[in-house]
């Protein structure tokens, strides 16, 4: 990803993106306004450690969906980091790898505002909460009450950034994507066309 060298403020949307939808590209479209970012780069796992026996599509077919989905959009980027690393798949050694190459770049991980109550349990929270600032979207109906308490909670405990973000309720999943496609239903307007044909062609999820 030569392109992001000199950018200052670099966002990081990480997922497994089984598939990428509209949902993930609205999220990282309002993060790139929020925290006025120069960038957003969609990092899609390579095998999740908590989804190893779910039937995750190998990493090189996520990708290249992830790569249909932002055509056309240069403040977008894939990255195919945490695919090509074998093993489990951690979000600290992903910050760290990115802090190691672009050393003058603030980092923002893009997630959404529940793993605030799951974060501590994440492998070497520290390491995350050092290289980078928290963008925690904040879903329509959320206790906001509560965020803020943990939002507190988490910048004292770790001398953490945390900027919450209010974001729409969208009810879009990868889950509902793979359910359609299974039953041969249509996929459209759930997912970029391009992700759509992509799918359809190589007859994924059936």
């Amino acid at each position: 990803m030569r392109e992001l060298a000199g950018l200052k403020k670099i966002g990081i949307l990480g997922g497994t993106f089984d598939p990428i939808h509209m949902g993930h590209l609205l999220l990282a479209q309002w993060a790139l306004e929020e925290a006025q970012l120069e960038a957003v780069v969609f990092m899609p796992t390579g095998m999740p450690y908590f989804k190893r026996d779910q039937g995750v599509l190998r990493g090189e077919l996520r990708l290249r969906m992830v790569e249909l989905a932002i055509q056309g959009r240069e403040e977008f980027f894939a990255s195919d980091m945490e695919i090509l690393r074998e093993g489990n798949t951690y979000t600290y050694e992903t910050l760290e790898a990115m802090r190691e190459r672009w050393p003058e770049a603030e980092l923002t991980f893009i997630e959404g505002a529940d793993c605030l109550d799951s974060i501590d349990r994440w492998k070497n929270v520290r390491r995350i909460f050092q290289n980078c600032t928290l963008l925690a979207a904040a879903r329509e109906g959320a206790s906001m009450e509560h965020l803020e308490k943990r939002k507190r909670e988490l910048e004292e405990r770790y001398s953490a950034r945390i900027r919450l973000m209010p974001f729409p309720r969208l009810e879009i999943s990868s889950t509902l994507v793979r359910r359609r496609a299974a039953q041969g239903r249509s996929i459209a307007y759930l997912v970029p066309e391009q992700v759509r044909r992509y799918i359809e062609e190589n007859r994924l999820y059936q």
